[in-house]
């Protein structure tokens, strides 16, 4: 079954809705420039609310390693993604710290982007248009491609089931696919796990 991760959620009534909806993941971002950003004291005060079968992922764009390591040991998330210029040093480094579970974002633009992200040493990769452009990239450049990864830009309940049958992956990462006017619709969340969930079922046949 396809991972659904519901990105970028800042209020409860979001966190509520995930509960019903039962994604693997949400996340909360933690990057000051995103207009999704919360501080890490709103986000415990969703975490706490949040059904424990959910994983928390925070999202961070070139945080010290020590501010991610303690957000993860401390509960306050169950899984990093990287989203900036974190190289596998960094990882190394992240890994010194933690054992928790780590997602490398990768801008996919060309073949070359596809080999890079093939290289990471993180335990999944996360391929993306942009730094939440909402738009999708190329789906063709990245058919066959082997790690576990998750799929984001540009995804909505139009075809996030095509993308489950097309690509097989890991996961599906949704953010502005699931908003209305800036901020997250239960509606189009819903309306998401419903599309990712009918593709998995047809792709069994």
């Amino acid at each position: 079954m396809t991972k659904i991760k519901f990105c970028g959620l800042t209020r409860l009534c979001d966190i509520r809705a995930a509960n019903e909806l039962s994604p693997a993941y949400i996340g909360f971002v933690f990057a000051p420039e995103s207009r999704r950003y919360i501080p890490p004291c709103k986000a415990a005060e969703l975490k706490a609310a949040l059904h424990p079968d959910i994983r928390a992922a925070g999202v961070f764009v070139n945080e010290n390693a020590e501010t991610v390591a303690e957000f993860l040991n401390g509960g306050l998330i169950d899984i990093a993604q990287l989203h900036g210029g974190e190289d596998r040093e960094y990882i190394k480094r992240l890994r010194k710290l933690t054992d928790k579970p780590l997602i490398q974002a990768f801008r996919i633009r060309a073949e070359s982007d596809i080999a890079n992200a093939g290289l990471s040493s993180a335990d999944y990769v996360l391929l993306d248009s942009g730094a939440g452009t909402g738009k999708a990239f190329d789906w063709r450049l990245i058919q066959g491609f082997k790690k576990p990864f998750f799929l984001a830009g540009g995804l909505a309940p139009d075809n996030a089931g095509e993308a489950v049958r097309q690509l097989h992956p890991y996961g599906v990462d949704v953010s502005s696919g699931i908003e209305t006017d800036g901020v997250k619709d239960k509606h189009k969340m819903a309306a998401f796990a419903a599309a990712v969930r009918k593709g998995d079922k047809n792709d069994e046949h």
